[in-house]
């Protein structure tokens, strides 16, 4: 069953980076948003399942496998932009945590020194797509299927799993998601994630991938 993920720590636990009002309505409000708007396509999609029968599992085969399909167009767009935002988050909430930030270690560090020549420029380079995604989207680190790594941005909230790409790191940059704290200062907000970002999550993410 789609449901809203509790958060695996407090609405303040980010702070000062991300304040708590923030994280409260970007939850409770936008992510659940998106699963309140979701319900309506998978009941047209399928009048024999189900809203409340899919899984997330199914939510990211749809996306998956969304480009591809030969579902009615609109149903298609609502799948794509819910089902996006859905997935979208349910991730970025794990990608922080309190106490994080720092720098990855093992496998995943190299695997960034070997992408991108060092830490820092694949800060450099993370930081300029997600301050560059021209309106809402999300800046996102891939896994490849070499091992190696890439940086890519999508817009409003298409899922890099649309592309058949592996996301192991992805920041928000709609304006939700700082606006209350950082006001039109996107890059700022892109500087305190960095102090949030939880690599022993991004590390399993590209164990498992």
């Amino acid at each position: 069953m789609i449901k809203l993920p509790e958060l695996p720590y407090a609405y303040d636990a980010l702070e000062p980076y991300i304040d708590a009002k923030t994280m409260e309505i970007h939850l409770t409000k936008h992510h659940q948003a998106y699963i309140d708007n979701l319900l309506k396509p998978l009941k047209e999609l399928d009048s024999e399942k189900k809203p409340e029968d899919y899984t997330d599992e199914c939510i990211v085969k749809l996306l998956k496998d969304l480009e591809s399909s030969d579902i009615e167009d609109s149903i298609k767009t609502q799948i794509r932009n819910n089902g996006g935002g859905h997935i979208n988050h349910s991730m970025f909430w794990k990608m922080m945590g309190p106490g994080k930030g720092g720098e990855p270690k093992g496998e995943l560090l190299e695997a960034i020194n070997k992408s991108f020549g060092s830490f820092d420029k694949f800060k450099e380079e993370f930081a300029s797509a997600a301050t560059k995604r021209f309106g809402s989207g999300w800046a996102w680190l891939i896994k490849k299927e070499d091992g190696s790594l890439d940086i890519i941005s999508t817009a409003n909230q298409d899922s890099p799993l649309m592309q058949g790409k592996n996301p192991i790191l992805g920041l928000d940059v709609w304006e939700h998601a700082y606006y209350l704290n950082y006001q039109n200062k996107r890059p700022d907000y892109i500087k305190a994630f960095w102090n949030v970002v939880n690599w022993d999550e991004v590390e399993r993410l590209y164990n498992e991938k």
